[in-house]
């Protein structure tokens, strides 16, 4: 409900530039800009820029041509791509994701160091799902092609705040996602602690994303908690963040009923904006989304004013 929150709410869009972005981040974006302002909360822009081997500048510009095309602000952020790479860009924060690693590698029998190849994997269990092949080998942690996974036991369940609902939900972290990587082979920190450690970082309490990342608001959460449950300097952070508020919205599919991916297509921002098209189509869809009329939606101010939280929570 509207004023039920009690620390001040942070929120944040967070794109990778991997692919022009599509409908589908344009309208989870809408979304996440409307539900922050109607809660008096500050918005975040934080580019998930951490797999150099993805980005590119052009897809990081289309990140700001989408905002801009969208006429959404924020209070944290970029102001454009120099901006980005001056001062936003993930890799000025590879410090600070190695003091999480470290943290975490010292939490006993957490961490472990991992040599399998995916195709082994894959040979271990058809659905991908690792199943702790090198738990008990003690490898060196600084060995080559050597990955770090979190050791996820069995019969782990993870249980978070659906904010639409207001009820607790539990993934089942240990069966559907397993011991999953904090450390990739090439040395890099992997997304699920780039984003919790992003997240901790700025104080973000209300995160929106999309049904399908369900399985990584549990594993960011079963993180938090370790790190939650040790003394260190990120302890407060790590214990706040568990206790976030989630919203996992559905998804916008094609025709064929597909998850959109980032590509140049008829579905991309970049598609629409060249083509000529307004943003009221995306204001359009939050608004049927959130429950009010569109066809008076011309605008942001118009969605801000139409949208009530009393009618969006816990009524969709």
């Amino acid at each position: 409900m509207e004023g039920s929150q009690q620390a001040p709410l942070i929120s944040r869009i967070a794109p990778t530039p991997s692919g022009y972005l599509h409908k589908g981040n344009a309208f989870s974006f809408v979304l996440t800009w409307l539900l922050t302002r109607k809660m008096g909360g500050r918005l975040i822009l934080r580019i998930d820029d951490s797999d150099a081997s993805r980005s590119r500048p052009e897809y990081v510009e289309d990140i700001f041509y989408t905002l801009d095309w969208l006429g959404l602000d924020y209070d944290i952020g970029p102001d454009g791509p120099d901006a980005f790479d001056a001062c936003f860009s993930q890799r000025h924060r590879l410090g600070m994701y190695e003091s999480f690693l470290e943290d975490l590698k010292n939490t006993e029998g957490l961490v472990y160091a991992c040599s399998c190849s995916r195709k082994e994997i894959r040979q271990q269990n058809d659905n991908g799902l690792y199943k702790g092949g090198c738990r008990s080998k003690a490898l060196a942690f600084s060995g080559k092609n050597i990955a770090w996974r979190v050791h996820v036991p069995e019969q782990t369940d993870v249980c978070y705040r659906e904010w639409l609902t207001g009820k607790e939900e539990r993934y089942p972290l240990s069966c559907r996602t397993g011991d999953f990587v904090v450390r990739r082979k090439d040395g890099l920190p992997a997304y699920q602690l780039v984003s919790l450690a992003d997240d901790i970082f700025y104080g973000v309490n209300f995160i929106v994303r999309g049904s399908d990342l369900c399985g990584s608001t549990a594993a960011q959460i079963y993180l938090a908690r370790c790190l939650g449950a040790q003394q260190g300097k990120w302890q407060t952070g790590a214990q706040d963040f568990a206790e976030a508020s989630f919203f996992h919205h559905p998804l916008i599919l094609n025709n064929a009923g597909e998850k959109l991916s980032k590509s140049k297509g008829a579905a991309s921002v970049h598609f629409l904006r060249e083509s000529g098209r307004e943003p009221q189509e995306i204001y359009r869809e939050v608004a049927r989304f959130c429950g009010v009329p569109d066809a008076y939606i011309l605008s942001l101010p118009d969605l801000l004013d139409a949208v009530s939280l009393d009618v969006v929570q816990g009524k969709i």
